[in-house]
């Protein structure tokens, strides 16, 4: 293991790297993150995207979404861009759903009460 600058190597690419401890501590997932799981799984059975692809926007992403962004919330970026690039969806159309859902409220009992 070295400390010096790799040129070949990206920001992401931590293999032999000390990253200091891993935490074992389980977590129950929220539902928006089990939703993300199985979009991605549905996706990749549709045909928008492979683990490759998925890898590649998350690698494109920079060191900052890294520091910043939780896992699933890279997961559903990379997902996204993929259904977009796959042709499932336009960037239009979804600011255009996002807007719909928006105006529901920010919970299930304000969406309720709208309907």
């Amino acid at each position: 293991m070295s400390d010096t600058f790799n040129p070949a190597r990206r920001w992401h690419d931590m293999g032999g790297d000390l990253a200091g401890p891993i935490p074992t501590d389980q977590h129950d997932f929220s539902l928006w993150e089990k939703r993300v799981d199985a979009l991605m799984i549905i996706g990749a059975a549709k045909g928008f995207f492979t683990v490759d692809g998925l890898r590649r926007v998350l690698e494109d992403m920079g060191e900052d979404a890294f520091e910043n962004m939780t896992y699933y919330e890279r997961w559903i970026a990379s997902i996204n861009q993929n259904l977009i690039e796959g042709g499932a969806y336009t960037t239009a159309e979804l600011a255009e759903k996002m807007a719909e859902v928006a105006k529901r409220g920010a919970t299930y009992g304000d969406a309720a009460s709208a309907s």
